[in-house]
């Protein structure tokens, strides 16, 4: 009697492992691919690879704000068409910056001498370079 029980234990044991082996293959959906990680690194290369170097940023006092007040800060001041030619930028954005960035944000008295019938010249007044 011995060995019935122990072949039937063996015979439940193997009929578990199968259930649990198709029970499994089930579970899992067969067409899903496992997601590979994306490598954010440099291919590794026999060839050292020189690493470029960061241009330099412009000298203070190179934008185009800063010549437009070099400009203004002179004695004889600028037309209009002359800081039109300076900075490349239309009439009305020449003026929007005199009047908005220089005299609203950066606080500098910026006049308009209109003499007769000359051009009217702008200048920037009580500064250090005038």
């Amino acid at each position: 009697m011995k060995a019935n029980t122990t072949a039937s234990k063996t015979a439940a044991i193997k009929v578990a492992a199968t259930k649990t082996k198709s029970t499994k293959q089930i579970d899992a959906p067969a067409a899903v691919a496992p997601v590979k990680k994306v490598r954010r690194s440099r291919a590794k290369v026999g060839v050292a690879l020189p690493i470029a170097q960061r241009a330099p940023a412009d000298p203070v006092g190179t934008s185009k704000q800063a010549r437009l007040i070099s400009m203004l800060n002179a004695a004889q001041g600028a037309t209009l068409e002359q800081m039109m030619n300076l900075t490349g930028w239309q009439a009305h954005t020449v003026r929007g910056a005199i009047s908005g960035v220089l005299r609203k944000r950066l606080g500098l008295k910026v006049v308009c001498d209109a003499a007769g019938s000359e051009v009217r010249r702008y200048r920037i007044i009580g500064s250090v370079g005038a």
